[in-house]
């Protein structure tokens, strides 16, 4: 092929590759913007690249807000987030590699009423598990915003399917030394597993992080307020704060970025490996 053809090739390439990366940026661009704006620098019908002033005091006045947490809502999404990624990964990867490696005659059987969960709509179990929750005594509680999310029939079909072609070289040479299920699991699998593991704590972590009806329901106080609830206090039909609510949303995402840059090389490697299309 023509040296001249491969150029221009690559040069369109990085060309389009360009755009999409500016196409994908102006949310943020306009969370940033916005955020560090005025009101009416927000409502002006003149569009401004960049408004006359950047307003930093924003994001202090954010934080002084009386009528939103939003500290404290932070901290409660992150508490949230981390157990409940914590406790998916402990219950699924335990149920995976029970199904894919303990012989037991009805696993199968085990795995597919697993997998039928996934076919109940969660309108369905949204108002039982409100019931059962609240006769516990656990609204407005982290026990109640993080318990009833534990387990996640994905990931549980997730492990299964990455278990089921782990090398059985491995679990051989674990039990010839002694091991047992459990420390067989812990010591040998585990380690092994990083990638799965990483890919569906990714995944666990930005859906909690980003839940909303149901924390919404259960912190009825407002110190059980998660983030997504305290952005949904800045639009009221009272009032309108909207640079409050540009510069709430842009620092809400910034553990998203960090825990999606950290984590994304792992993510296509886990996927791959689980054996999901």
């Amino acid at each position: 092929m023509d040296d001249g053809l491969v150029r221009a090739g690559r040069a369109l390439r990085a060309v389009v590759l360009v755009v999409l990366a500016l196409l994908f940026l102006i949310p943020f661009y306009l969370l940033v913007r916005n955020g560090l704006s005025s009101e009416q620098d927000i409502t002006s019908p003149e569009w401004a690249f960049f408004p006359r002033e950047l307003r930093w005091g924003n994001v202090r006045e954010l934080f002084d807000d009386p009528a939103v947490p939003f500290a404290r809502s932070l901290l409660n999404s992150a508490l949230i987030a981390v157990a409940t990624t914590l406790g998916t990964l402990l219950l699924a990867s335990l149920a995976g590699y029970g199904l894919a490696r303990i012989p037991y005659r009805h696993a199968n059987k085990v795995f597919y009423g697993i997998l039928g969960t996934l076919l109940v709509p969660a309108a369905v179990t949204f108002v039982p598990t409100f019931v059962l929750v609240s006769s516990l005594g656990w609204v407005s509680t982290l026990r109640g915003l993080i318990v009833p999310t534990l387990f996640s029939a994905f990931a549980c079909f997730v492990f299964r399917q990455y278990f089921l072609g782990f090398p059985q070289e491995l679990e051989d040479a674990a039990q010839v030394d002694g091991l047992g299920h459990w420390r067989t699991y812990w010591l040998v699998v585990v380690p092994n597993a990083r990638p799965v593991f990483a890919a569906v704590g990714t995944i666990v972590f930005l859906g909690a992080w980003n839940s909303f009806l149901w924390p919404l329901v259960i912190g009825q106080d407002q110190n059980a307020w998660t983030v997504q609830v305290a952005l949904s206090s800045f639009t009221t039909a009272q009032v309108v704060r909207l640079h409050e609510l540009f510069i709430a949303a842009g620092i809400s995402i910034l553990p998203l970025l960090v825990v999606f840059l950290c984590f994304q090389r792992w993510i296509v490697a886990g996927v791959e490996r689980s054996g999901i299309d």
